[in-house]
């Protein structure tokens, strides 16, 4: 037929031929475009949370490192990130498609560039409340999902004036028990020493 010759002979059909000849280049177009087509690669990301474990103090700012390596997709701008938090109360998330979700917020949000693969997390002026493990969640274009390691987060309480006044009366409760004790020691030794004081005086009347 046209449409077979046309394909060996790698052109289309003419379309001036009437409706006919339209619809069978319609065909061949249709066919050598079928080859074409290519299933897409799987993706390959991987995820990484550095360190597993971090410290910082009541009011200290934190930054939670997650990075991303796609070897075959170097764009990386058409991921959703998500950032979650687990501790003894359940999961809690953070940080949906990007963007923070929780009510109020000024102190949490993604502080990398998407488009170089850092996605980390930032938190300022932490609070105790802020302890738990941190997990760094994405969404790939083709739905699949992959997670990070996680990030234990441990906070330790800062010394305010209440705690420093409280470190210095333990620190003169302290002392104040060790002067007692020599006292104590004192008042005991004291007949003691009187006798050997006056034992030594006979002797040296003597």
């Amino acid at each position: 037929s046209a449409v077979l010759f046309s394909l060996f002979r790698g052109t289309d059909v003419g379309v001036t031929g009437g409706g006919t000849d339209k619809e069978n280049a319609a065909a061949v177009i249709h066919v050598t475009a079928q080859p074409l087509l290519l299933t897409p690669e799987p993706w390959d990301l991987l995820v990484t949370q550095t360190p597993a474990k971090e410290k910082a103090k009541e009011g200290e700012t934190v930054v939670l490192n997650c990075h991303l390596n796609s070897p075959q997709h170097p764009s990386l701008t058409d991921m959703m990130v998500k950032w979650y938090k687990e501790d003894e109360k359940g999961q809690m998330d953070l940080l949906e498609k990007n963007v923070t979700i929780l009510p109020n917020n000024s102190r949490i949000f993604m502080s990398g560039d998407l488009s170089q693969g850092d996605v980390s997390l930032i938190i300022l002026n932490v609070t105790t409340s802020d302890h738990g493990i941190y997990f760094c969640e994405v969404t790939l274009p083709d739905g699949k999902v992959v997670t990070g390691d996680g990030t234990k987060l441990r906070i330790r309480r800062a010394l305010g004036l209440f705690g420093i006044e409280e470190s210095i009366g333990t620190i003169i409760g302290v002392v104040a028990a060790g002067i007692g004790g020599i006292v104590v020691l004192i008042v005991v030794l004291t007949p003691q020493l009187r006798k050997c004081i006056l034992c030594m005086r006979q002797e040296s009347h003597q």
